[in-house]
C-alpha cells in the first residue's frame, strides 16, 4: 500500500486543503507535512536573506544555499519518518521542476511513493492569493505551471472548477484500491 503521497503544484492550487481532506478519508492516520511547515520553522532571519529564502515583491522566490542545506534535511527526515512506519502526505511546490522531484525520488527510494500534480489556472490561483492575504502578489500565477516542467506523475487533479474535497476522493480511491485507469 502507498506509504507516502506527494502532492507538488504552485502556490495556492489548493495542495493544503487537499492534503486535510485525504487525512479525513484515507483509513488509518496520515501525517501531512509542507514546505510551509519547514519554512514557518526556519528562523525568522533566513525568511529574508540571501542564505534562506527570498520572495520579491512580484512572486518570485529565491533559494539560498542554507534553506537547501535545511531542506534537504527536512526532505531526509520525511522519509525516515516513512521508513519507520509513518504515513505522509507531502505538500510540496518543485521549484525547480524535475530536480525538485529528483530530490525526493532519492529520498524515497524503496518506499511506495504515489505522485500527485495539483494543478490550477493561474488566474484562480491568483484569486486565491489574493483572498489568503498572506502570499506576494504574481507567486500563484508564476508557478501554476513552471512547478510541473519535467516532472512525471502517477496522478493529476485540477483545482481550477473542482474542490479540495473531490479532488482527494480521486487520490485516496488510487490509494486504497489502486486504480489508475486512464490517468497515466
Amino acid at each position: 500500500m502507498t506509504s507516502v503521497i506527494v502532492l507538488n503544484g504552485g502556490s495556492s492550487s489548493g495542495k493544503s486543503g487537499i492534503a486535510r481532506c485525504l487525512q479525513a478519508l484515507l483509513p488509518g492516520p496520515w501525517l501531512a507535512l509542507g514546505v510551509d511547515t519547514l519554512i514557518a520553522a526556519m528562523p525568522a532571519a533566513m525568511r529574508e536573506s540571501a542564505a534562506g529564502i527570498e520572495i520579491t515583491g512580484d512572486g518570485a522566490v529565491h533559494i539560498g544555499p542554507e534553506f537547501r542545506r535545511l531542506e534537504d534535511a527536512w526532505v531526509a527526515g520525511v522519509a525516515a519518518m516513512a521508513r519507520a512506519g509513518a504515513r505522509i502526505i507531502v505538500d510540496d511546490v518543485f521549484l525547480g521542476g524535475a530536480t525538485s522531484q529528483q530530490r525526493w525520488r532519492i529520498a524515497l527510494a524503496g518506499l511506495d511513493v504515489l505522485w500527485v500534480g495539483v494543478r490550477c489556472a493561474g488566474p484562480v490561483a491568483a484569486g486565491r492569493e489574493v483572498a489568503r492575504g498572506d502570499r506576494a502578489g504574481g507567486m500563484a500565477v508564476a508557478q501554476a505551471e513552471a512547478v510541473h516542467q519535467g516532472v512525471v506523475y502517477d496522478l493529476e487533479v485540477d483545482t481550477t472548477h473542482t474542490e479540495a474535497l473531490a479532488c482527494a476522493r480521486r487520490i485516496s480511491g488510487v490509494v486504497v484500491d489502486g486504480d489508475l485507469v486512464g490517468d497515466r
